[in-house]
């Protein structure tokens, strides 16, 4: 049973920096691709950065530059370092993890089936 659970979502103003952390049980990351994924309220979910089992990384246009997607294997935890935020990137952010491989659609939603319940980030 893979259960995910972020944590490091807060109000911050513009230019600030954020870490998000998805702490992982039942999963380890040489199963699959893990991916951090945003939802703005009313609009779809959208992912912004994944990582594959081999380590290569994928990132969404909207963060390029901005945002790093990690992983700490041993700890079982998944990060997202968010830096130079903008108010357009409020929202609710997911950690979500599948068991294939992503190198085809690695930001697109449906393949993933596991997902943890979300962290706020606000920025303003």
């Amino acid at each position: 049973h893979v259960q995910l659970v972020e944590s490091g979502g807060e109000s911050v103003q513009a230019g600030g920096s954020l870490r998000l952390s998805c702490d992982t049980s039942g999963y380890t990351f040489s199963r699959g691709c893990a991916a951090w994924f945003r939802q703005a309220p009313g609009k779809e979910r959208e992912g912004d950065a994944a990582i594959e089992m081999d380590g290569t990384l994928h990132y969404g246009y909207r963060i390029e530059g901005r945002f790093a997607i990690s992983r700490d294997s041993a700890a079982n935890t998944l990060y997202l370092q968010m830096n130079n935020l903008e108010p357009g990137d409020t929202a609710m952010y997911y950690c979500a993890a599948r068991v294939s491989r992503c190198s085809v659609d690695p930001l697109r939603r449906a393949p993933y089936g596991n997902w943890g319940q979300g962290t706020q980030v606000t920025v303003s």
